[in-house]
């Protein structure tokens, strides 16, 4: 496995790491304990270093997983997780109103000891805001995370979904060493705004959904369903009428990947990994052959044709659906 650096602060990680979110929560019901255990274990061993979970997942399930897994591995991987919601408020129980934010600084260092026992771990490689909380100032954010990188209990800064003046903001405090934001072939705003600022602050970015929550892999179409439990259910873009309109998307990653005897998962990863040598994508999954497809991908070269080729193409889709509802949109970009 490659590895690739994220940041001038010089974290060293996989070029493809892993997001961990769907084992517990998210979508559908959590997977069975031993076998994700065991598909983490694995994925060190296929040369997998960068690990992905968060407080709010479960609450609290995800991140007690990712430690009793990775506790025997500590020294081979970087653990990121991520403050910023109140969860004494279940998020399951908010739809329609969306999740609490809670970056206080009080609660941030509240969190972190909380999220170091679950980890099984004394130190945090890298602690993301999970959302910009505009109720409080994001230097006080920064503040108490650049208090706690001073303890020794935290490694690296991170900020998830930010706007751009936040993000100089929150640098001017404590060095930002990347910034977690959706990006793939079906969602591209961060090409506006975004990675310029990272590329001229020297922040790396870190890519969750890089298949599109699944769509990308080419393994859905306009009869797909998801049960309750699928977050995916609630999402504008996964209608029957956005999954067939958007089909479009899949069927230029399948040619593509007949040319390059890949998958179209395969494809959209790679066409990431050469967007910037300081990107790396997080796709999530608990089924050890999407494990070694997704890590595949690190060998799937695209030339500069290609990549004008699937540009050009792209060019010409309009992707139907919004990413997320209202109330969580705007949540985003702050």
């Amino acid at each position: 496995m490659h590895k690739r650096i994220l940041g001038k602060n010089s974290l060293e990680v996989s070029a493809v790491g892993l997001g961990c979110m769907g084992m517990s929560f998210s979508y559908g019901p959590p997977k069975d304990k031993q076998e994700m255990i065991a598909l983490m274990r694995t994925a060190v061993e296929r040369g997998v270093t960068f690990f992905d979970t968060a407080e709010v997942y479960g609450p609290f399930t995800n991140e007690e997983l990712v430690g009793e897994a990775l506790a025997p591995l500590r020294d081979q991987v970087v653990i990121a997780t991520k403050f910023g919601f109140d969860t004494s408020v279940d998020p399951r129980a908010m739809k329609g109103v969306g999740p609490v934010l809670n970056s206080r600084p009080e609660h941030i260092k509240q969190v972190v000891d909380a999220s170091l026992k679950r980890l099984k771990t004394d130190v945090i490689d890298l602690l993301y805001q999970h959302r910009v909380d505009p109720d409080v100032p994001i230097e006080e954010v920064a503040g108490a995370v650049k208090e706690l990188i001073r303890d020794g209990k935290v490694k690296h800064f991170g900020l998830s979904e930010a706007g751009v003046q936040t993000i100089r903001r929150a640098h001017a405090v404590q060095a930002v060493t990347t910034v977690q934001n959706e990006y793939s072939l079906w969602f591209r705003r961060p090409e506006e705004e975004l990675l310029p600022t990272l590329e001229e602050l020297g922040i790396g970015l870190v890519a969750y959904s890089p298949l599109g929550k699944g769509f990308l892999t080419g393994k859905m179409d306009a009869g797909t369903t998801f049960d309750s439990t699928d977050f995916r259910s609630s999402l504008p873009r996964f209608t029957a009428e956005a999954l067939q309109t958007n089909q479009a998307m899949v069927d230029l990653l399948a040619s593509i990947a007949a040319q390059k005897q890949a998958t179209p998962a395969q494809v959209a990863l790679a066409w990431l990994l050469a967007q910037k040598p300081w990107i790396v994508p997080i796709p999530g999954t608990t089924r050890l052959e999407r494990l070694d497809e997704n890590i595949g991908a690190v060998a799937i070269e695209l030339t500069t044709d290609d990549l004008q080729q699937i540009d050009k193409a792209a060019a010409q889709i309009t992707v139907q659906g919004a990413r997320y509802p209202e109330k969580l949109e705007q949540m985003t970009g702050r």
